[in-house]
């Protein structure tokens, strides 16, 4: 049977370290400038976004493989950053201009019932040539979050190949959340800049949208840090901490990109 490949990678994977409200703000001695903050904080932060929506589970149902010529095998990897979530009870969507062309549940259980791989293996269908610009939507579903996260793009098709075999197919779901739907860039080195500083091995950034975790990032980050918002315009605050002098510098109005 000739197999046609329905989809692309849709976006490359990206690491994340998790970044959430924790107890930041147990300083002793400060120091106020009219561009930042400085506290003093003898633990470092464990900052994560809350990924928890509350979303309803999907009525997904399988597509009636009768109806299709073609088709192809997808092995999906929940990135790592959400991958501390993956159940048993996840679900993962594959739709060509709206319509279903594969489902799947979490392709092996490691370890426990309890516990899942993260990973997706998907018989998706079509009766596509080849030669078509096709509208691609994959669709993850966390039991534990909550959440369903989308992921969209126009694609053309390649044929007899499949995907996440040779090469993991790790799609960044985080940019597809439906809980914080914009995504913009900080460049972490002007901000610091405001303080005299520069981004040292070893210390930690996040961005934060009143309480509420939006971004978080280390010096493998490489200068932009990425922040998730609700709707665009929001304020955006940029904390960083100082391992090396138990430092927590705080920078109100952070300029994103």
């Amino acid at each position: 049977m000739k197999r046609i490949k329905l989809i692309t990678v849709l976006l490359a994977g990206l690491l994340f370290g998790a970044c959430s409200s924790s107890s930041d703000d147990n300083d002793n001695n400060s120091n106020t400038n009219a561009a930042y903050t400085e506290t003093s904080q003898s633990e470092a932060p464990a900052w994560q976004i809350d990924w928890s929506n509350n979303q309803e589970r999907p009525s997904w149902t399988e597509p009636d493989a009768s109806l299709y010529e073609n088709w192809t095998i997808l092995k999906v990897q929940i990135e790592e950053t959400l991958l501390p979530y993956a159940s048993a009870g996840d679900l993962m969507a594959l739709f060509v201009n709206g319509e279903i062309r594969a489902l799947a549940a979490p392709a092996s259980i490691v370890g426990s019932e309890q516990t899942a791989s993260g990973k997706f293996l998907m018989k998706a269908y079509g009766n596509e040539t080849g030669s078509e610009t096709l509208h691609m939507t994959l669709q993850y579903y966390s039991q534990t979050l909550q959440h369903i996260f989308t992921l969209t793009d126009d694609i053309s098709l390649n044929s007899d190949v499949t995907t996440g075999f040779d090469e993991a197919f790790i799609p960044e779901f985080t940019y597809g959340s439906a809980k914080y739907p914009v995504t913009t860039t900080i460049d972490v080195a002007a901000i610091l800049a405001r303080a005299g500083l520069t981004f040292a091995k070893g210390n930690i950034v996040a961005a934060f949208v009143g309480d509420e975790c939006r971004g978080v990032g280390d010096w493998s980050l490489n200068g932009d840090l990425i922040v998730f918002l609700r709707e665009r315009g929001e304020a955006v605050t940029l904390k960083y901490y100082d391992a090396a002098t138990g430092k927590l510098y705080t920078f109100p109005n952070a300029v994103s990109r």
